[in-house]
């Protein structure tokens, strides 16, 4: 049995006998998850890893509300989903959810600013104004607050990164999730983003991340490592043992 290492505070999510298949033609189907378990508290920075095929990211996208489980029960902030229609899903995601991806998925038609305001659109903030001094508040925490009115096609990768993580910021999510966010970027400038994300966590933001990396657990208070759809092992991250 997987040793619990859930770390004090309010449960976040949780999942409970969490399966997920796909299927694979008439009479087939792949078993991506298989009777899934886990808890996330609030102010944890999770690190789930695994090698390609181990289904963290099908976790990450079920965590995210952005694939539904085929059986079991989710529960964000001791709200069930399962049972929730794609809108209401699409509500409760957007207003605590910020997504971080590896592609970064920003609109080149878009300068920054408008760039890190679309979840606030999105959200119905109809007032410009402040959407644009929101912008400029995450860009500013990011680091790059001169940037909001040039295009994302007229930046670097980790500048790219850099919007992308101001966009997640933008609505004040309960948590970040984050699927290989620096897998796109050179060493340093993956260091540099981070150092963000662990500066965010140290403030109190709940992170869960996706990575291959074993040089990444570093960053984590908990690191997850699945196989073939099964946690395998549950382990505290470097800054986990210095928290605890």
């Amino acid at each position: 049995m997987v040793k619990d290492l859930v770390t004090e505070g309010k449960p976040l999510i949780e999942l409970a006998g969490v399966n997920k298949y796909y299927p694979l033609g008439k009479n087939a189907q792949l078993h991506v998850l298989k009777e899934l378990n886990l808890t996330i508290n609030q102010g944890e920075f999770v690190m789930i890893m695994g090698k390609s095929g181990s289904g963290k990211t099908t976790l990450l996208n079920i965590i995210g509300m952005l694939d539904q489980l085929t059986t079991g029960e989710y529960f964000f902030n001791e709200k069930p989903v399962a049972g929730l229609s794609e809108n209401e899903k699409s509500e409760l995601r957007n207003a605590n959810l910020g997504f971080i991806f590896q592609q970064f998925f920003l609109i080149d038609s878009l300068n920054v600013s408008q760039n890190v305001s679309l979840p606030m659109v999105y959200k119905g903030h109809k007032n410009s104004s402040y959407r644009r001094e929101q912008a400029q508040k995450y860009l500013e925490l990011v680091g790059i607050p001169e940037k909001e009115k040039q295009k994302t096609t007229e930046l670097s990768g980790g500048q790219q990164q850099r919007v992308a993580i101001a966009r997640a910021l933008v609505n004040d999510p309960l948590m970040i999730m984050a699927d290989e966010p620096t897998g796109a970027l050179d060493s340093e400038t993956g260091i540099a983003i981070m150092d963000i994300l662990t500066s965010l966590n140290d403030h109190g933001k709940t992170i869960v991340m996706v990575t291959h990396d074993e040089d990444m657990t570093r960053y984590a208070s908990r690191v997850v490592h699945l196989k073939d759809g099964e946690i395998i092992q549950e382990i505290h991250g470097k800054r986990g043992e210095v928290k605890s």
